[in-house]
């Protein structure tokens, strides 16, 4: 093979085309907050890399591009929050959290 066949043999057999991929929203559960970013589609991986590497903070999910929602455990809110408000500082990302509820 040359490396330019098509890779029928990686495929199950039956199957003749590739899916199309389509977002899934993020499966978030009882005791869990989230918050929504923007950043730039090239900062996306580095933004995830920082945030994982705090094990046990958070776990960030890629909508599309660098729509992403970032979730957490509800005792860990602040932390989570200033951890976000320090990205977007230096990535100048932006949160797009839905406003908060209002008390009237």
């Amino acid at each position: 093979m040359s490396g330019r066949e098509p890779k029928d043999h990686l495929r199950a057999p039956g199957v003749t085309s590739t899916p199309s991929v389509k977002s899934v929203p993020p499966a978030i559960g009882p005791g869990m907050i989230t918050r929504q970013v923007r950043v730039r589609t090239r900062d996306v991986v580095f933004l995830k890399g920082i945030v994982e590497a705090l094990e046990g903070v958070a776990q960030v999910f890629a909508e599309r591009g660098g729509d992403l929602t970032i979730a957490a455990p509800a005792g860990r809110e602040r932390e989570l929050d200033g951890i976000i408000d320090d990205l977007c500082r230096e990535l100048g990302a932006m949160r797009v959290d839905p406003p908060a509820p209002s008390s009237t």
